[in-house]
């Protein structure tokens, strides 16, 4: 027959190059299973079986059930075929069939040899004849042999003998058992028959191999029905092990070899999600990713996008849904105004309530434990996560220019023009991923610069990486460091809390509008890492935070990354930046205690300097505004409701003013000053026209209502 003739045989090299795995595995950097994908809903078939590598055991009980005289014909055993041919007639139907091994192969490579559903003709059984003495002549036994075990269905969709091994007894090919074997090749003849029928095949396979005269089922056979009882319930919990990163596929490209993964970190990010989490269900609670990030190279080293079977949604990919970014964009508004020199890590802002005019009505910001602490040094805002100084950093900054900047960091969800965020920007009011967040958080641990992610390891060490600035090596490091200061963290979470690491590490947490989203991200030297807990529904937690939600599994995963790599010493500080020791006091005393200070050179103060005067209690001195004020003028409110109260300490003996060349009278009580941008200095005289004493302000903004 002209169907496979000689000519037309493949090669065995071409066939085994043919052969596709239902299930794309993705691996990790050092060539660990993470996740398996169906890519073939027809079949589940695994990875070709080198001959070598399938159990003698199984190799024995096929050759006894199927071909018992395989390493002696030549592609087909007549005498197997003529005791066929006897049994089928006496029976008037077809009960057995007599086709050889290497007929059965030929008739997997070529379809239209396939058996159909009445059997063989007799033209089809010829040609199907004729190929196997064509492969005999091309082919070796062992190549014969080893593809007829790679391309046979076993049970259902499982094709090939690693899918059979694996899906019926979650075991390699290799470490099959006798009483396995036999169920193996009792399944190949009736692939679906019932389990009766295997068992019975099987045992009389086990029978006729002892080659025991006395052989017995008793003796023979009471395995298989312990085997038939588990029969591919155990698979399953293999697939559990190989499933670590289900969120991971899309993001890899097919062909792609191994992605930038690490398979410990990925499980100690998954376990830190369940160790946590179900503690904070109470609090309706249920959601949770994790992603972890290179700092040098933006590889994914882990990437967890839910929590799995703890969530009723764990399809969904939390790591890539828009949520509100709560606190965590504080810091990039204060690495902006120290970039710009509006203010530096020891200027003062004020923490009390205040309304802006945002045109619809007023905005009035508040403090996450709803009390204010008075005059508070940037460090310590930033650090505690206060609210109401990041909004007046926010006016002095610009709300234009911190859309601009979060959007260079790579946060693509950034939609809407800068108007519509306003000044809540500064609390969160934009939706980010905490893949995005992540991935802009590196810019603090990498001196001011981001790049792209990367899901696949990079080619060398030595490969580059393009990059984009978005802060100076300086502004950002000062950040980082404010970030990790916990002693200035001490206002709103105390000094024992997650965040408080075995090593150097910076962190900044947030929470949403109405607790639907609480996060954690932060970094050491050698990574980053983001973890978002909230809920896929949207629905509000009930009184999680930051802090109690997000950061103990933050913690966990810091911790194990430090474990695998080591921490490493905090950052040292750039040759652009000068140290000063600075005291921080007001008229009631220290507002901080003294401490040395970081600041851009050109920016330090000189000497011992203090952020904040004394004052006396009574005493011809100003006591507002106070010396070094930056002013910032509110774009959104017309410049004749912008006044800048001066008070003095002593009426009686000094009350008539003077900014710059221009006198504002004299008068009891404090008197209000319209300001126009620039830099000022406020004097306060006597009657005779005496100073007793002056601030300098800094005014900053548009004067254009």
């Amino acid at each position: 027959m002209a169907s496979m003739a000689s000519a037309a045989v493949p090669t065995f090299e071409q066939v085994r190059a043919a052969h596709r795995p239902s299930e794309r595995l993705l691996l990790d950097r050092d060539g660990e299973v993470l996740q398996r994908i169906r890519i073939d809903d027809k079949v589940r078939q695994g990875a070709w079986v080198e001959l070598d590598a399938i159990s003698p055991a199984l190799i024995d009980a096929v050759l006894a059930s199927e071909d018992q005289r395989f390493f002696e014909h030549g592609g087909v055993d007549l005498r197997a075929a003529g005791a066929a041919l006897i049994t089928n007639l006496r029976a008037g139907a077809i009960v057995r069939g007599g086709s050889s091994i290497t007929m059965q192969v030929a008739a997997l490579l070529d379809p239209s040899l396939a058996r159909q559903s009445g059997g063989r003709s007799l033209d089809q059984k010829l040609a199907q004849a004729q190929a196997g003495w064509a492969l005999e002549a091309r082919w070796t036994k062992a190549q014969i042999l080893e593809t007829y075990l790679n391309g046979i269905f076993y049970r259902g969709e499982l094709k090939g003998i690693a899918a059979a091994s694996e899906g019926l007894f979650s075991k390699a090919p290799h470490g099959l058992d006798r009483n396995e074997s036999a169920l193996l090749a009792a399944l190949i003849r009736a692939p679906q028959a019932p389990r009766a029928v295997i068992e019975r095949r099987a045992c009389e396979l086990l029978i006729r191999m002892s080659g025991r005269p006395d052989a017995t089922p008793g003796n023979e056979c009471g395995a298989l029905a312990f085997l038939l009882d588990r029969f591919g319930s155990i698979g399953r919990l293999r697939d559990d092990r190989e499933s670590i990163a289900p969120h991971l596929g899309k993001y890899v490209p097919v062909g792609a070899g191994r992605s930038s993964l690490v398979r410990d970190i990925q499980i100690a990010a998954r376990e830190a999600i369940a160790r946590h989490l179900p503690q904070l269900s109470r609090r309706n609670a249920h959601d949770a990713a994790v992603v972890v990030l290179d700092n040098a190279t933006g590889e994914v080293l882990a990437y967890v996008g839910s929590s799995g079977r703890l969530s009723e949604a764990g399809e969904v990919d939390a790591a890539r849904a828009p949520r509100q970014a709560g606190s965590t964009l504080k810091p990039f508004i204060y690495g902006l105004g120290i970039d710009r020199r509006l203010f530096t890590a020891a200027t003062l802002l004020d923490d009390s309530p205040f309304s802006v005019d945002v045109g619809g009505g007023a905005y009035t910001p508040q403090n996450y434990a709803h009390e204010y602490v008075g005059p508070v040094s940037v460090r310590t805002a930033l650090a505690s996560s206060l609210n109401v100084p990041a909004i007046r950093a926010l006016t002095l900054v610009g709300v234009d220019a911190t859309h601009a900047l979060l959007k260079r960091a790579d946060l693509g969800t950034l939609h809407e023009d800068p108007d519509h965020y306003g000044f809540s920007l500064a609390l969160g009011s934009a939706d980010v991923t905490l893949l995005d967040l992540t991935n802009a958080y590196r810019a603090f641990a990498q001196g001011g610069v981001v790049s792209a992610l990367r899901f696949t390891p990079l080619r060398s060490a030595a490969q580059k990486v393009a990059s984009t600035r978005i802060l100076s090596p300086g502004s950002a490091w000062i950040v980082a460091d404010m970030l990790a200061d916990r002693g200035a963290r001490y206002v709103t979470f105390g000094f024992d809390n997650p965040l408080a690491l075995s090593h150097w590490s910076a962190v900044k947490t947030g929470t949403s509008k109405d607790m639907r989203d609480n996060w954690a991200i932060g970094f050491n030297a050698r990574v980053t890492v983001g973890v978002w807990v909230g809920n896929a529904s949207g629905a509000s937690m009930h009184g999680v935070s930051g802090i109690s939600g997000a950061g103990p599994i933050w913690a966990d995963v810091m911790e194990a990354a430090a474990a695998r790599w080591g921490a490493g010493p905090a950052p040292l500080p750039p040759a652009t930046l000068v140290r000063r020791m600075i005291s921080l006091r007001n008229g009631d005393g220290g507002l901080e205690p003294r401490r040395g200070e970081w600041f851009l050179r050109g920016t330090e103060p000189m000497g011992d300097a203090v952020a904040a005067r004394d004052t006396p209690e009574v005493g011809a001195r100003i006591t507002s505004p106070t010396d070094g004020a930056i002013i910032a003028l509110d774009p959104d409110i017309a410049m004749a409701h912008q006044f800048v109260p001066l008070t003095s300490g002593d009426d009686a003996v000094a009350s008539c003013w003077q900014v710059n060349e221009e006198s504002l009278g004299c008068g009891n009580g404090a008197q209000r000053w319209h300001p126009q941008p620039g830099t000022f200095i406020v004097r306060l005289l006597d009657a005779a026209g005496h100073e007793h004493d002056r601030v300098n302000l800094v005014v900053r903004g548009n004067a254009n209502r």
